[in-house]
């Protein structure tokens, strides 16, 4: 390479490196750039949410019945009455040839009991008894109340137990206890 063709070469290289020079050194749009997103109020950035750690869980329940299996094979078939009335019969069931007590008209609920009478000619314990309509009545052992063919079975100074028949929801019936407390005066 000759001297001259050094020359050459050095003095374009110059050229380009003045050219960078020149376009480094205007750099006052960045500057305005900078400045105004500095100016601008920051905003706040909200921290992470705390991760709470998994715990596993062992499901223990692998060995007990199936919840959606019924207790009773039951098959929808058009012999469903017969499958329901298959079933063994515990004897129990409402007299429906007795005639009603008034106070089978009301559920038990609805009824108060409050206070007892004993009568010292037979030695009979009454309870006395609220209706809906404010109407006293006395009832004793053997009377009926309330809407599922309540029978009472035994009662005392502070309440009356009684024993329902109600439906036990597969075609039967089943017996149930239940008491009427005496109501607190007001």
């Amino acid at each position: 390479m000759t001297h001259h063709s050094r020359i050459i070469i050095l003095s374009l290289l110059l050229s380009l490196l003045t050219g960078c020079v020149e376009w480094v050194e205007d750099d006052s749009d960045l500057k305005e750039f900078v400045t105004a997103v500095q100016a601008k109020p920051t905003g706040s950035i909200e921290p992470l949410p705390e991760f709470k750690p998994y715990h596993s869980f062992v499901y223990k329940g692998a060995s007990m019945r199936e919840p959606f299996v019924p207790l009773i094979p039951f098959s929808v078939s058009a012999d469903v009455d017969e499958e329901i009335n298959a079933q063994p019969d515990n004897g129990i069931k409402p007299d429906e040839e007795r005639a009603k007590d008034y106070l089978e008209s009301f559920a038990v609920d609805q009824l108060d009991m409050v206070g007892t009478i004993n009568q010292k000619a037979d030695n009979t314990l009454w309870a006395l008894i609220r209706d809906p309509n404010s109407e006293i009545h006395r009832v004793t052992i053997g009377n009926h109340m309330g809407l599922n063919f309540g029978e009472i079975v035994s009662l005392d100074e502070r309440k009356i137990e009684l024993v329902e028949i109600v439906t036990n929801g597969r075609g039967g019936w089943m017996k149930r206890s239940r008491n009427l407390a005496l109501a607190e005066q007001e």
